[in-house]
């Protein structure tokens, strides 16, 4: 399974965590009777805390992808600036091996 691809429909992750919150239930009960791993169901519901505001030691899902975007960025303008280097190294010295 590749890493952008998930295991469990994004309906499925939305009800398990609204029966967590909703009915008050351990979260190791909610995903057994729904047939999924308690710790997927336990980071599910992390997420919707700090969504939510309710959790200050995780990002949110918006601040998430936005610090992903942030390091494509960095890791772009880097590539550029090795390109950069190497182009004006072999300009300032003609001897040198491309």
């Amino acid at each position: 399974m590749s890493s952008t691809q998930k295991r469990y429909p994004e309906e499925l992750r939305e009800r398990a965590v609204g029966l967590v919150f909703e009915s008050g239930r351990p979260i190791a009960q909610v995903a057994r009777g729904l047939g999924i791993g308690p710790e997927s169901l336990r980071a599910w519901v992390r997420q919707a805390e700090a969504d939510g505001g309710e959790r200050a030691d995780r990002l949110t899902g918006v601040d998430r992808e936005r610090l992903k975007s942030l390091e494509r960025e960095l890791r772009k303008a880097n590539e550029i600036l090795k390109a950069a280097s190497v182009f004006f190294a072999t300009e300032l010295d003609p001897t040198r091996s491309r």
